[in-house]
């Protein structure tokens, strides 16, 4: 479980083949004091294991499902990635609960500018939809942040320029994929419900 607060940039320094997918090596330096096998890291928004240490450099093994779902099968070496370690019991959550699923990849369709920061809008199938919400909760390559808008097709979110310097986000451009995880809750109060309306729903439950 994590909170989609990045805790640092690292870069990609090694992707090798192997039997179930690939092993994947990322120097994350601001994040590698104290890690331990078998650890879980979030790799732009990804839950991976940690499964081997060198200094600085922590490798993951990432499977078939994991690189078809998400954007990990489309780094290269240097890549940036988000990097955030899994949430600790007695931490303030100031994002939102992350599960590290990515849903699906969606596309960044366009770029805005204005007074309330950089803003990205993001492709969303019909099947996940459902899931965002105006004000509500979604994880992008593993950052919390909030809908600004949702219309069909896809939805808008907002960077403030501390986040756009802390995050990959910086150097995102339109035509990108991008790693999504809608809200957590959100699908069980739907999975728990008869009703289809989840901004109703989210009210009645004081959640927004």
């Amino acid at each position: 479980m994590f909170t989609g607060i990045v805790e640092g940039i690292g870069k990609v320094q090694g992707i090798a083949r192997s039997k179930t997918g690939i092993c994947l090596s990322v120097n994350a330096r601001k994040i590698a004091s104290g890690a331990r096998i078998g650890d879980s890291v979030a790799i732009n928004g990804a839950c991976l294991s940690i499964t081997a240490i060198k200094n600085d450099i922590l490798s993951f093994d990432v499977i078939t499902e994991t690189l078809n779902r998400t954007t990990i099968g489309e780094l290269k070496i240097n890549d940036s990635v988000n990097l955030e370690r899994s949430l600790k019991a007695d931490s303030r959550i100031d994002g939102h609960f992350v599960s590290g699923h990515i849903d699906y990849k969606g596309r960044i369709v366009e770029l805005l500018k204005g007074r309330d920061g950089t803003g990205f809008r993001i492709s969303v199938p019909d099947e996940f939809a459902r899931f965002v919400v105006e004000k509500g909760s979604v994880a992008i390559d593993g950052v919390s942040l909030t809908v600004a808008d949702s219309a069909k097709g896809s939805f808008t979110v907002y960077l403030i320029p501390h986040t756009l310097k802390a995050t990959t986000f910086s150097n995102k451009k339109r035509g990108d994929l991008v790693n999504v995880e809608t809200d957590l809750l959100a699908k069980y109060i739907l999975k728990q419900s008869k009703k289809p309306d989840l901004a109703t729903l989210l009210k009645k439950y004081s959640y927004i």
